[in-house]
């Protein structure tokens, strides 16, 4: 997670435009680098506190997220649907190592909100990859959705299709045969079905 969280660091240090903005953002490194319960109870505060900015919510997520503190869920999942792919990445990554037991639950909910679809991308791919009781109910019932609608959203429906292949759970047989009838998804659907069909 190092790596991932000094992209993060780089990415909101661009974003800083005022003096206040960036001694906050250094006051907030002092924090991350901190060991101790002071710091992390400190970092929980960034979360619920009105009117800290977008940036330190997500330093101090990450953060605790990475150390195995639930009390980064609830922010992690808000930037898991957010409108910057960027950010959803890097919610999806840290929920994953977190391990919280209402993570697939969230997901779940997030990955199949007809009105959200735009940002199901990685919830879908996170659900992929928690393997919940959760995730194959959820993959198809996006799947489903996203072949019937005027607009497919290919993206979301092609990581639902990798998805349920990942999965290998039968159930998802008929949607992925479906699928395999358009042609943008043909050759996922193809190689998920025939993970399917290796697994039997």
């Amino acid at each position: 997670m190092e790596e991932e969280f000094r992209a993060l660091l780089k990415r909101v240090r661009a974003e800083l435009v005022s003096p206040a903005e960036f001694q906050d953002y250094e006051r907030l490194l002092v924090l991350v680098r901190t060991d101790s319960r002071a710091a992390r109870d400190a970092l929980a505060e960034v979360l619920v506190a009105r009117e800290r900015p977008l940036w330190a919510r997500e330093i101090a997520a990450f953060a605790l997220g990475a150390q195995g503190d639930r009390r980064a869920f609830e922010t992690l999942v808000l930037l898991l649907n957010y409108r910057e792919p960027v950010r959803c990445a890097t919610a999806a990554r840290v929920l994953a190592r977190l391990r919280d037991p209402r993570t697939a639950r969230a997901a779940a909910a997030l990955a199949t909100n007809p009105l959200r679809t735009a940002y199901a991308l990685y919830p879908v791919r996170l659900l992929s990859e928690l393997r919940a009781p959760e995730s194959v109910p959820a993959l198809v019932s996006t799947l489903e959705r996203l072949l019937a609608a005027r607009d497919h959203c290919w993206p979301v429906a092609r990581a639902c299709v990798e998805g349920l292949g990942a999965l290998g759970d039968r159930r998802a047989e008929p949607t992925l045969v479906a699928a395999r009838e358009h042609e943008r998804l043909r050759a996922a659907a193809v190689e998920a079905l025939s993970r399917l069909r290796r697994v039997r």
